[in-house]
């Protein structure tokens, strides 16, 4: 397959379609993470559809003092990557060709949601992606686009935003790809040298021991609601090693399933250490949120929930979330 770079929206419009077309929407620098995306859309599109890369570096999701001159631009190595995954299409419009006349005066606004953990740290970011998702869109006028759970955020508004503005598109979540070493796949690792690297890891970290933390308790909690609420209830739990619970297991059966409050505790513990390390963490927020608005959760929460984080180390700033399931108690 030979993939074609296209620069304008007329050239894309003007391509004959068979099939379905899938998208995906990147700033380049494309890795294995968008190698995934690009593959998965490959397969929703089918061998007569058409899979379209965008590579955009939005300048409107930038805030003062953030990396947008930085942001590495490698469009050769973009589209070859692209290639190889199964893209048809690089389409890499200039900045006047998704904004032709300047900054655009009516804008998309991100609401409550966007102004909670990413968007309360990058103020205005998220009414910046969300207006340049719904121009892309237009643009390229995919059946779906696909888009990584590493920025949850990002894909909860893209989410919300389709269904309340009846874009008639259906949003693909791909789960997060990792290095071997956990470190989520993000274009600005490479920004980091190998001690910071090794710091930011316990971004990754936090994130395990907090799922790890949260496995524990729903298993000590499944098995508690297996054995009446009496002696033998405590004689389970205390089995399990957990000899605190055990001294009040008809509590245990009847608490919040995995509580929020361990679970943030445990990643909050490994990011303390991160802190403390050469060069150190310098944590953002670490939040243990709904997924449908990206509110902080109550201890009696049952459902998906997502435990996300974000860190800056040196002058990278990353993040990275973990999906948890809360289970109803009995």
């Amino acid at each position: 397959m030979t993939t074609t770079l296209l620069r304008t929206a007329g050239e894309l419009h003007a391509r004959t379609r068979a099939g379905r077309r899938a998208v995906v929407m990147t700033m380049g620098a494309l890795h294995e993470g968008h190698a995934t995306l690009v593959r998965t859309a490959r397969e929703i599109a089918g061998p007569q559809g058409e899979v379209v890369v965008t590579v955009f570096v939005n300048p409107l999701q930038f805030g003062a003092g953030e990396d947008l001159d930085r942001y590495p631009r490698t469009l050769d190595a973009d589209v070859k990557i692209a290639e190889e995954a199964g893209a048809d299409v690089v389409f890499a419009p200039s900045v006047d060709e998704v904004y032709p006349g300047g900054e655009p005066q009516v804008r998309v606004s991100a609401g409550p949601m966007g102004e909670r953990l990413e968007g309360a740290s990058r103020p205005g970011h998220f009414d910046g992606m969300l207006t340049v998702v719904a121009k892309l869109l237009h643009l390229t006028r995919p059946d779906a686009a696909l888009y990584g759970q590493k920025d949850a955020q990002q894909l909860a508004l893209i989410r919300r935003m389709v269904r309340d503005l009846n874009f008639g598109i259906d949003i693909v979540a791909v789960p997060t790809v990792r290095e071997d070493d956990g470190l989520a796949l993000s274009s600005r690792n490479r920004y980091l040298s190998p001690a910071e690297r090794r710091t930011a890891l316990a971004l990754s970290q936090a994130l395990f021991a907090g799922r790890d933390r949260h496995a524990a308790q729903e298993a000590l909690r499944a098995r508690a609601r297996e054995v009446p609420a009496t002696h033998a209830r405590a004689e389970a739990l205390s089995a399990l090693g957990e000899s605190r619970a055990a001294a009040d297991a008809h509590a245990v059966a009847k608490a919040a399933p995995g509580s929020v409050a361990a679970v943030r505790a445990a990643a909050r513990t490994v990011l303390d250490e991160a802190a403390r390390m050469t060069p150190p963490l310098k944590l953002d927020y670490l939040a243990l949120v709904d997924p449908s608005d990206f509110g902080d959760i109550d201890d009696d929460f049952t459902g998906e929930a997502v435990l996300a984080v974000a860190a800056r180390v040196g002058t990278t700033r990353l993040i990275d979330n973990l999906p948890l399931t809360f289970g109803a108690a009995s």
